[in-house]
C-alpha cells in the first residue's frame, strides 16, 4: 500500500506499448444514460499505454494515517494517487476509471460538499468513469477509504 512500495511500476515497464494512440475524453456511454453525469464520466473511451494503480488508502508515504478523518483520507488518498501517476509519468487528466471503497455509505452522501473541493485540489476538473462500493470493512483497520485507479497515457 505504500507509495514508494508498489510494484505497479514494474509492471507497467513490462507492458507491451500498443501504437502510437490518443486519449478520447468523450464518453462512451450509450443512450440509456441522457443525463449528463455529475462529478464522473458514464464511460471514457481512450488507447495508450495503461496503469493500473492497486487499492491506494489515506496513509503517508511511511504508512501511517495522520487522520480518521474521512474527507482527509480522501484527500490524502488521491493525492498518493497522483504521487503514483507521477511516478510512472501520467497525470490526473489520465485517469479513465477510479473505484471507490468505502465503509460509510451515508458518510460519503453527506459530506459530498466537503469532497468536492478535496477532490479538486488533487484531480482537477477531471472526472473519469467511477464507481463507489460500500464495503464492511478495509483491511487497515483505520481505512475508511480505499481508491483503485486505472489510467490511459497517449503515446
Amino acid at each position: 500500500y505504500g507509495v514508494r512500495s508498489l510494484c505497479v511500476f514494474f509492471f507497467v515497464s513490462m507492458i507491451r506499448r500498443p501504437p502510437r494512440s490518443t486519449l478520447d475524453r468523450s464518453s462512451a456511454a450509450s443512450d440509456v444514460y441522457k443525463r449528463q453525469a455529475r462529478g464522473y464520466a458514464n464511460g471514457v473511451a481512450a488507447s495508450g499505454r495503461m496503469l493500473f494503480l492497486g487499492g491506494m488508502i489515506g496513509w503517508n508515504g511511511q504508512q501511517e494515517f495522520e487522520t480518521d478523518d474521512f474527507i482527509e483520507q480522501v484527500g490524502q488518498t488521491l493525492r498518493n494517487i497522483v504521487e503514483v501517476l507521477a511516478e510512472a509519468g501520467a497525470r490526473p487528466e489520465h485517469l479513465v476509471r477510479l473505484t471507490w471503497y468505502v465503509t460509510d455509505r451515508d458518510e460519503y452522501v453527506g459530506r459530498l460538499k466537503e469532497l468536492g473541493p478535496v477532490y479538486r485540489a488533487a484531480l482537477g476538473s477531471h472526472f473519469p468513469a467511477m464507481a463507489l462500493v460500500q464495503v464492511v470493512a478495509l483491511v487497515e483497520r483505520r481505512a475508511k477509504v480505499e481508491i483503485e485507479a486505472t489510467a490511459v497515457v497517449p503515446e
